[in-house]
């Protein structure tokens, strides 16, 4: 195993010990977990915050959620495209919330934005990532472009702000939320039965 896959396994092994005890994880347990010695931790890793910098890095990194993404059969009705894309997304920013989330609940604080270090900062391109993430969802749109009321780029954009919503949404855990299915029908067929967008009936 080369360096570089020692890092990833070790990463891989770490993630949810990270997310179940933040800063208080030690390289013990995670050598433990990983079928490993301790001191093969810091073989490739210079400190236990070069460890957790790495996770930091992982937790961000949005090539999985785009892979899932693409591997979704577009020969499937567009709502089931869209439910697979926002499970896909909602599994994304679930597993990150819990890793930068533990992390800031047990003190990492100082480590640049999201606690990754300086490294971390310097990897993570939003505009990138997001313009990425709205390409593969524009590409779930494409076989009904005959039908779109919109540009399938345009309509990528509007789903990714509906599933960042509803991953947070703006009334509060005390009020109900809707189902995935009655966002995706609000999304697909509007707030309005049996009327047109200038409101006559079709």
């Amino acid at each position: 195993m080369s360096p570089e896959q020692r890092r990833e396994m070790i990463v891989r092994t770490a993630l949810p010990l990270v997310a179940e005890h933040g800063t208080a994880v030690t390289t013990g347990q995670i050598a433990r977990a990983a079928g490993i010695g301790e001191a093969t931790i810091f073989r490739v890793f210079a400190d236990k915050d070069e460890l957790l910098d790495a996770c930091v890095m992982e937790a961000l990194r949005t090539d999985h959620v785009l892979a899932e993404i693409q591997e979704i059969p577009l020969d499937q009705p567009l709502p089931a495209r869209l439910a697979e894309a926002t499970a896909a997304i909602e599994a994304y920013l679930g597993r990150m919330g819990m890793i930068l989330g533990a992390l800031h609940a047990t003190g990492r604080r100082g480590r640049g934005s999201h606690g990754g270090g300086e490294a971390a900062d310097a990897a993570i391109d939003r505009a990138s990532a997001m313009a990425r993430t709205r390409g593969a969802l524009a590409e779930l749109f494409e076989p009904d472009r005959d039908r779109l009321r919109l540009p399938a780029d345009r309509l990528a954009g509007m789903f990714m702000g509906l599933v960042f919503t509803r991953s947070r949404p703006p009334g509060g855990p005390e009020t109900p939320a809707p189902s995935l299915e009655e966002y995706l029908e609000v999304f697909l067929y509007g707030a309005l039965t049996g009327t047109t967008p200038e409101g006559s009936t079709e």
